[in-house]
């Protein structure tokens, strides 16, 4: 298994080849706001793990086990974000609550929020209730 670090390497690595179709050493420090160093050596260490192929100067491949855990990663990411929005945590709180509890959450609760997430799709009335109990709450606190 990755480790956290790992993982967001992989994420950001899978989004940029969905997005561009290519990632780049420079594209990724960018995104992660690290220095081209240490995404280099991150990338030898996923590398030397077999979640991607590194050849210097001409880019990076994620593998087939790269990729499976990538889509993983993402869908754990996108449905937190999800699950976030549709109970009301302001948009600006959104990816940075995320980022914060994405890597301390079992599989198994990632798999009970998902089903939560579709109990919210189905059942639209449940979260109108919420965000009721949610306004009247900032009321009293008002």
């Amino acid at each position: 298994m990755p480790t956290p670090s790992m993982e967001d390497y992989i994420e950001i690595i899978y989004k940029l080849i969905e997005e561009k179709g290519y990632a780049r050493v420079s594209d990724i420090a960018e995104m992660l706001a690290v220095h081209p160093s240490s995404v280099t050596k991150m990338v030898q260490k996923l590398d030397h793990e077999g979640y991607l192929i590194y050849e210097k100067y001409r880019g990076l491949i994620l593998t087939s086990k790269g990729k499976k855990i990538g889509k993983t990663l993402v869908y754990r990411h996108d449905l937190l974000e999800q699950l976030l929005r549709m109970i009301g945590v302001k948009e600006e709180n959104i990816y940075i609550d995320v980022e914060g509890i994405e890597h301390h959450l079992s599989w198994d609760s990632i798999d009970r929020i998902g089903d939560l997430v579709q109990l919210f799709e189905e059942n639209p009335k449940i979260l109108t209730e919420l965000k009721g109990i949610q306004n009247k709450n900032e009321e009293l606190n008002n």
